[in-house]
């Protein structure tokens, strides 16, 4: 395991507290607050360190307050409910005694049933494209000083856009996106640490989906950006030390907020996960 990586399975370690209480670190990536895909995969390592014989299958969120990445961050796990297939919890995040996040997780036994997905969409083979690592490079000294190292480092997700775009001077273009993602370096066989990477990973590029008909993106003067809330379905066995197409899309933005929507196939076609995340893309004037 590269040691990025395994900075990042660490990061996702959360520890018990005792009475169902986890602490999980932060980590600076060079955004103005914390990376809300570490609150969404350290949220669900929490869960289901309370959950036995069974993997989640679906996760709906609300992120209430942006974190401070340079504290730790306290989870709660709350036990909503076990029946004889599925099980609930709730978790609440916090800093400083506030909470900055709420969500729900809900989990089920493994069973067979029907079967059905929507055809892969297509894209150039992951191995064609250029990694957003090396896109970065590209505009090193257009990126703020004082942000600058934490946006250079080298990071767990290897990324590579279809159609990589100037972060910097974005153009209008269609409310749609592909990028294919893997962490870097192979992973422990344990299917939760997979969702949880997942969950991490499934933050990165969605919300920039719904400025793109309008030419705007985080550089842009004026711009207040934010998650709102964020909801993964876990459908398929999944892993992360391998390539999956994050195929993205924004169907609607309104009164200040735009609607993003992702799914996620792996090499063979199948369908994995899908996401849902409505997000503030508010410009103000002057």
């Amino acid at each position: 395991m590269e040691e990025v990586t395994r900075k990042l399975v660490g990061l996702l370690d959360v520890a018990p507290l005792g009475d169902d209480h986890f602490s999980g670190e932060s980590d600076d990536l060079g955004f103005p607050n914390v990376f809300g895909g570490q609150v969404l995969g350290q949220g669900l390592m929490a869960t289901s360190r309370t959950v036995e014989g069974r993997l989640a299958h679906s996760m709906h969120a609300y992120f209430l307050r942006p974190g401070n990445p340079h504290r730790g961050i306290d989870y709660e796990v709350q036990r909503v409910r076990d029946g004889g297939t599925f099980s609930v919890r709730r978790v609440i995040a916090r800093q400083d005694e506030r909470e900055i996040l709420t969500a729900m997780v809900s989990f089920q036994v493994a069973e067979d049933g029907f079967e059905h997905q929507f055809d892969a969409p297509t894209a150039p083979d992951p191995e064609t494209l250029t990694s957003e690592q090396t896109l970065r490079e590209q505009v090193r000294d257009l990126i703020p000083e004082e942000r600058r190292e934490q946006m250079m480092k080298e990071r767990a997700i290897d990324i590579r856009p279809v159609e990589p775009e100037d972060p910097l001077r974005p153009e209008p273009a269609d409310p749609s996106r592909q990028s294919w993602f893997r962490a870097r370096g192979p992973l422990p066989d344990d299917p939760v640490l997979h969702r949880a990477i997942l969950a991490y990973a499934s933050d990165f590029g969605l919300l920039a989906t719904s400025m793109r008909p309008h030419g705007a993106g985080f550089s842009t003067p004026g711009m207040q950006v934010a998650s709102l809330d964020h909801a993964i379905w876990f459908h398929r066995a999944l892993r992360l030390d391998d390539w999956l197409l994050y195929d993205m899309d924004s169907p609607s933005a309104s009164s200040g907020r735009g609607m993003n929507r992702g799914t996620l196939f792996n090499r063979r076609g199948e369908l994995v996960a899908s996401v849902a995340q409505e997000a503030l893309i508010r410009q103000r004037q002057g």
